[in-house]
């Protein structure tokens, strides 16, 4: 389980986040939706601290950091321990093979064989039906492809938690089904996820909780079927927009 409580992240010309409070449940996809701008990158940023909250208490597992303190390198690494992130652009190792992109983070970061490594790499890829692109590079890769490879990065981590920006935001709506239909097999499976999304349906077919962040705060927290349900002016309002 992760926890964030009273939690802020100020910059000098906004509050990005004004005292949030949030769970976020383990074995369960958890999706954060809301506008433009309101929050919601910074909010999942923040879990695995890229973002450093100004303020506010962060606990994930066994871990419970004051966030009014400076924490410590130790303390940051302790955290990121527990996660496997997935941003917007691929950003793959493009010297390296598909086969060679998730084997590096086990055989350098976690120290485990390289025999290991390839192993679950070759697991990965049969699981999600990617076997012929084990060693092809990234730039014989479309853009579908490349970010499946990269979600297999980074569960070839085996994190406690994935963390996905808006993984399908850069693609077009056919290789973003490529890319859904990989998360949707992953959220069956009791995956542990957290995604930022502007993809409604997605939300609505996957997702077992719903964060909605407006404006830095949180304008929902609680059920799918409930949010889409919802008889808030707010909610019915973005709803609303996202419906052509």
């Amino acid at each position: 389980m992760i926890k964030v409580e009273n939690l802020s992240k100020k910059y000098p010309d906004k509050n990005a986040l004004d005292d949030i409070s949030v769970t976020f449940p383990a074995e369960e996809t958890t999706a954060i939706v809301g506008p433009s701008g309101s929050g919601k990158s910074t909010l999942l940023h923040s879990l695995n601290l890229l973002e450093r909250p100004t303020s506010g208490r962060l606990i994930v597992d066994e871990l419970d950091l004051n966030l009014d303190k400076t924490l410590t390198k130790a303390q940051v690494l302790d955290v990121r321990k527990h996660f496997g992130m997935v941003f917007q652009e691929k950003a793959l190792f493009t010297h390296l093979t598909v086969l060679k992109n998730l084997t590096e983070g086990p055989t350098k970061v976690k120290k485990i064989s390289q025999d290991q490594a390839l192993e679950k790499a070759h697991a990965l890829l049969k699981q999600f039906n990617m076997e012929e692109l084990a060693n092809r590079y990234p730039y014989q890769l479309s853009g579908g492809q490349q970010q499946r490879v990269a979600i297999l990065r980074a569960l070839a981590m085996e994190p406690q938690y994935l963390l996905l920006d808006e993984p399908t935001s850069a693609l077009d709506p056919e290789l973003e089904a490529q890319v859904l239909r990989v998360l949707r097999e992953l959220a069956q499976k009791e995956t542990s996820m957290i995604i930022v999304t502007h993809n409604m349906a997605f939300a609505q077919q996957v997702a077992d909780k719903i964060v909605f962040i407006d404006n830095g705060h949180v304008g929902y927290d609680g059920k799918t079927e409930d949010f889409f349900n919802s008889n808030d002016p707010r909610i019915k309002q973005f709803l609303g927009a996202m419906t052509f």
